[in-house]
């Protein structure tokens, strides 16, 4: 935990930046400081929020969690459960409310489920263990009775993007429809005709259900065009490299230009895998566009076009709700969704020239027969 202090005036003397002189420089009382510290944001005008933030800013001034904690009778903890670590989104939003922690004198305690519901249940009872004051979920989708239960107790819950029907809790996360809409339009847009979303299951989770109605929203705006939902299971060795053949073979006589959209980075990595082991490129054989921004995006062959999720305001802006809800807030539940980026790359951008449109059909009758036996020696 943090002691009290912050960095030395330029005097060179040891006097430590406290409460009382954040006030002082802001000009405003030391309730309004504390009211700010705590999160309480509804009994400060933006004005003076936006004061007192950078006067904190300026003087680098931290708060004591140990001192508050006893004043108060408070943990200052706060517990975030995460579906998949392994997943660079969680990882992304992490450091959102781990800033956001920090800014406002608590501690994040995570846990990492691991898409598993008995994992679930044991981390929500560690968490209650250590009197966390709220929490953040990302949840696995199927078991909730746990969190309806502390709905049912009015314990602070926030979620991250998934929706949990039955529990009336705040949620911060991606416009998850407005986000496939835009992806689907994009790439109906650049010519493509003959598309496929590629996510894991849908059961259960409410983020990829709404980017595939994005999704079959904006297919249905394209007369003769034509989209497929494949579902994949990462945890299966090589099946998405057999789902994407099954797709090829399915539509190698159709005359539409192929697209395939990626729900999430780690579908978008194993698609990038599958067509590099069929020797496939992007966008002259098919065109690629994939949720989340990473790293290597712009780095694969011509670069992957993708939908960049605003993920650290996602978790700061996680935080905040979460501490107006600990706080005492009583409002309504409240949704805020954020918007989504389009980054256009190479691998999006195909012509609309009559030569490439005719040689269509062929590369996706070579892709379903030359990839074959590759994918039946590949266990499932």
């Amino acid at each position: 935990m943090r002691q009290n202090h912050s960095k030395l005036p330029a005097g060179g003397g040891t006097e430590r930046v406290t409460i009382a002189q954040v006030a002082r420089e802001a000009g405003v009382s030391k309730t309004s400081v504390s009211r700010f510290l705590g999160g309480e944001f509804d009994a400060l005008s933006v004005h003076l929020r936006e004061q007192i933030d950078k006067t904190i800013t300026r003087l680098g001034y931290h708060p004591s969690q140990m001192a508050r904690g006893l004043k108060g009778g408070r943990t200052r903890l706060i517990g975030m459960l995460v579906a998949d670590i392994l997943n660079p989104y969680s990882v992304a939003v992490l450091h959102g409310a781990e800033a956001a922690c920090q800014k406002y004198g608590y501690t994040l305690m995570l846990c990492n489920t691991g898409n598993d519901e008995k994992r679930e249940q044991l981390s929500l009872a560690a968490l209650h263990s250590y009197s966390v004051e709220g929490l953040l979920f990302n949840t696995q989708g199927r078991n909730v009775t746990p969190l309806r239960e502390l709905g049912q107790a009015a314990f602070p819950v926030v979620l991250l993007d998934r929706r949990i029907e039955g529990c009336d809790f705040d949620l911060v996360g991606l416009d998850n429809i407005g986000a496939g809409q835009l992806a689907t339009r994009h790439l109906l847009e650049q010519g493509y005709t003959d598309i496929a979303l590629v996510v894991q299951p849908l059961y259960g989770v409410s983020s990829r259900q709404g980017r595939q109605n994005g999704f079959l929203q904006a297919m249905a705006t394209q007369p003769g065009s034509h989209g497929e939902t494949l579902e994949v299971h990462l945890d299966q060795p090589g099946h998405v490299a057999v789902v994407l053949q099954e797709f090829f073979q399915r539509r190698r006589h159709s005359k539409g230009r192929m697209a395939l959209l990626a729900g999430n980075g780690m579908v978008s990595l194993q698609i990038a895998l599958a067509l590099r082991s069929m020797k496939l490129k992007f966008p002259e054989d098919i065109g690629l566009l994939c949720f989340d921004e990473l790293t290597w995006s712009p780095l694969v062959d011509c670069g992957i076009s993708t939908i960049e999720q605003p993920t650290y305001e996602i978790g700061f802006t996680a935080i905040e709700r979460l501490l107006a809800r600990i706080n005492g807030e009583r409002s309504v539940r409240m949704e805020i969704l954020l918007d989504g980026k389009l980054i256009k790359r190479g691998s999006s951008m195909a012509g609309n020239d009559s030569t490439a449109h005719s040689s269509d059909v062929a590369k996706k009758s070579r892709a379903a027969n030359s990839f074959a036996p590759s994918v039946q020696q590949t266990p499932v």
